[in-house]
């Protein structure tokens, strides 16, 4: 049993043992008592090394589960390094990198190596960053790492959501959903990061558009077998998540359908790749912003072959407001059903 959680019950027993004035102190003790519980039992559930306040959380935390690795079992990188473009030879033409560009700065991260890692805490000039990418939901989001002048480093917590990444804080163990990046438990519950515009996009569309820029390496510190796929066929549109989700009968697109999502404010549009595959161009409104959709082929699945660069082919989205890029994600329709079951579906 480790410390946190003998002085957790050293202190539950304090409470259920002292004294009380009156009605008021009942109830301030049965209160305190039934935090104290709260927070034994959550770190029994989820391991004993957490200094998360698990009596602060917007979402049950009956709904989270193991995913399988504990506590920083997928390692983030922490201390991520880059190649120059030009010296880049561990990435196949159509092979999917996450695209972000930051006023003259741009920087590529490759998917073959996210896929193990999950997590990059970043710094791009002065903007800290954590480049994130959930496979089992198919989301690339970037977040600024900047709560209320606080920067916060990122981990994996093990646990999933909606078969979704929950990230965690290094300063104070909140955990964080990766979907819309809302902090779920902790000291930070009921806060939301800002998310960066990121986008995946084929090697080779990075190297045209940014011939100076920065690639991800390979020297991470860690023996992976980057290049290859460990969720074989995962995408499937067919086929189900690997964990049970809310609203998992939703019907209205098959569960592993890609979606262009967007949310402005309360509103949440959905585009499926069937349908953009086809017009090539979309434009829609969402919360009075203006948004132009565009699709074009050429980038290969992660979650396709043994080997990435061979997947197929499920090509590229821009979305773009008054010509500038804005965020948006690609998750597979299951996890759109399951975190926005309100979102309107742009057919």
């Amino acid at each position: 049993m480790r410390l946190p959680l003998l002085a957790l019950l050293a202190s539950l027993a304090v409470v259920v043992g002292c004294g009380s004035s009156g009605a008021a102190g009942d109830r301030a003790k049965a209160e305190a008592a039934t935090r104290a519980a709260e927070q034994v039992g959550a770190i029994v559930r989820f391991g004993g090394d957490w200094k998360t306040d698990f009596t602060r959380h917007t979402v049950p935390l009956r709904e989270f589960q193991s995913g399988g690795p504990g506590k920083d079992g997928i390692p983030a990188l922490d201390h991520p390094t880059f190649v120059k473009t030009d010296r880049v030879r561990f990435l196949n033409a159509r092979e999917p990198v996450i695209e972000l560009v930051l006023g003259s700065q741009a920087r590529a991260y490759p998917l073959q190596i996210l896929i193990w890692h999950e997590i990059v805490n970043d710094r791009i000039g002065h903007t800290p960053v954590a480049v994130t990418f959930c496979p089992l939901c198919n989301t690339a989001i970037a977040f600024d790492r900047r709560v209320g002048g606080r920067t916060l480093s990122f981990g994996t917590t093990g646990n999933l959501r909606n078969s979704d990444l929950v990230m965690y804080d290094r300063q104070t163990e909140s955990w964080w959903q990766q979907f819309g990046g809302d902090g779920v438990v902790g000291r930070y519950a009921g806060r939301r990061l800002r998310q960066v515009p990121v986008r995946i996009v084929a090697w080779r569309e990075f190297l045209r558009a940014h011939p100076h820029g920065l690639v991800l390496s390979q020297s991470t510190g860690y023996s992976k077998p980057y290049g290859s796929n460990p969720y074989v066929g995962y995408d499937d549109v067919s086929s189900p998540p690997f964990f049970p989700v809310k609203n998992g009968n939703d019907q209205r697109l098959p569960p592993k359908e890609r979606v262009v999502f967007i949310a402005r404010s309360r509103e949440a549009v959905a585009i499926s790749l069937t349908t953009l595959v086809k017009r090539r161009r979309i434009d829609v409104s969402v919360a009075a912003h203006e948004l132009v959709i565009r699709f074009r082929p050429g980038v290969s699945s992660a979650l396709d072959r043994r080997a990435i660069a061979e997947g197929r082919d499920v090509g590229e989205v821009s979305v773009s407001e008054g010509g500038r890029p804005v965020a948006f994600t690609e998750p597979f329709w299951f996890a759109v059903a399951a975190f926005r079951p309100d979102v309107k579906i742009v057919r």
